[in-house]
């Protein structure tokens, strides 16, 4: 009846964390700061601690759900290992909920969480009444977790640190597979071996959908995300609800009133000046790509201002030649330090080398040194109603154009 999380303010994690309290769980749990995230939960009856201390563990706690970023170092998870309380990681925890329902996992290293919340629209429309647990805020419901009682569970499928494999999908999606999390992952090869274990969980009666199989839909799909990888996740969901069962015309239907999900290309708000700002969670130089070239396409005649956080020291160094070339559909680049998130300094790698790289392509880039910074040289580049400021990045750089409205 008692569950604490620590670190529950992670998109993943909290999901599990509104599920327990609609079931009526007495929830709590612990997090580094406030987030929208956090401010819901406590809203919605969850208690909830600022700062890792043990003795935010409930006297009678019953179970302890743990972010796989922390470890023994971290005061609950050693007092609840100290006390005995049954333990779970976030993957386990996830993964013990697929093998309740017929299970639809959505992988991939680009688009899992607009494909999920795509395909959880598709069910939902067409009245199977889904759980949907997806690593972002869906646009509408402003959730990223639906109590659903009909037999299908929808989740998003991270492979980091190969947490996937504690699924048990009925129904896998591959969206696509690129070098990423290399802080872990050896190389692609060491990638693409995760995959196929994870399909390996797949059972014989049970159905793999890859690029092979859901490029087969016929495009265009109407929809009111922009970009050409928007139209490949809506390829992907329309595939999955194939080979469910559904109608196509439903689930075309269905994506035509798709307003997107949280940080995916979302659209922020006006400033005083008529400059359009929208945020992005990319993080990877492939989904930059993708994103400006959505933000081209959808605005041809504006001046696109990229302001851009680098997440890990190890991605910004790792990929430095393809982050350099990402930004080839922006007007200019102001680069924020890098977010160090789970990672120790690194001094061979930074903002100002990144900006180095894009100088040469051509795209005029600037490193500040911090967010004032940031909105003081974005100031100065003359902004009108034809300019568009994005901010992207997996970290906290999204308090920039919520400080620009």
């Amino acid at each position: 009846m008692r569950i604490h999380f620590i670190g529950i303010g992670g998109i993943g994690i909290s999901a599990i964390a509104r599920m327990y309290l609609a079931e009526g769980k007495e929830v709590s749990g612990s997090d580094r700061s406030e987030s929208v995230i956090t401010k819901e939960l406590a809203a919605n009856g969850a208690k909830i601690f600022y700062g890792h201390d043990a003795k935010n563990i409930p006297v009678d706690c019953d179970l302890v759900i743990y972010t796989i970023a922390v470890d023994g170092t971290n005061p609950e998870f050693a007092e609840a290992q100290k006390r005995g309380i049954r333990m779970q990681s976030y993957p386990q925890a996830l993964g013990e909920l697929t093998t309740k329902k017929k299970t639809i996992a959505i992988s991939g290293t680009h688009g899992k969480t607009t494909t999920t919340a795509m395909v959880a629209k598709i069910f939902l429309d067409a009245g199977l009444d889904p759980t949907v647990i997806v690593g972002s805020l869906m646009n509408g419901s402003k959730t990223n977790f639906i109590a659903g009682k009909g037999e299908y569970l929808i989740v998003e499928a991270c492979e980091y640190r190969r947490s996937f494999l504690n699924l048990s999908p009925k129904v896998l999606v591959i969206t696509n597979i690129d070098n990423d999390h290399l802080d872990y992952y050896k190389d692609l090869d060491d990638i693409k071996s995760a995959f196929e274990e994870m399909k390996a969980r797949v059972p014989a009666d049970g159905k793999i959908i890859t690029e092979k199989e859901y490029s087969q839909i016929t495009l265009p799909i109407k929809s009111l995300v922009p970009g050409v990888h928007n139209q490949k996740d809506a390829q992907a969901a329309i595939a999955v609800a194939k080979a469910v069962g559904i109608d196509e015309k439903v689930a075309r239907l269905s994506l035509e009133t798709f307003a997107g999900t949280w940080r995916r290309f979302e659209f922020k708000g006006k400033t005083k000046e008529g400059v359009l700002v929208y945020d992005d969670y990319a993080h990877h130089p492939s989904e930059i790509k993708a994103t400006l070239q959505g933000a081209r396409e959808t605005f041809p005649n504006y001046k696109i201002i990229a302001i851009f956080q680098p997440h890990l020291y190890s991605r910004t160094k790792l990929l430095l030649n393809d982050f350099a070339i990402s930004f080839k559909d922006s007007s200019e680049v102001i680069l924020l330090p890098i977010y160090a998130a789970r990672e120790a300094f690194d001094p061979s790698i930074s903002s100002e080398i990144l900006a180095g790289e894009i100088n040469k392509q051509g795209i005029s880039a600037r490193a500040v040194v911090d967010f004032t910074s940031a909105q003081e040289y974005l100031k100065s580049l003359g902004l009108d109603d034809k300019t568009l400021v994005i901010t992207i990045g997996a970290g906290d750089v999204y308090q920039i154009a919520e400080n620009l409205v």
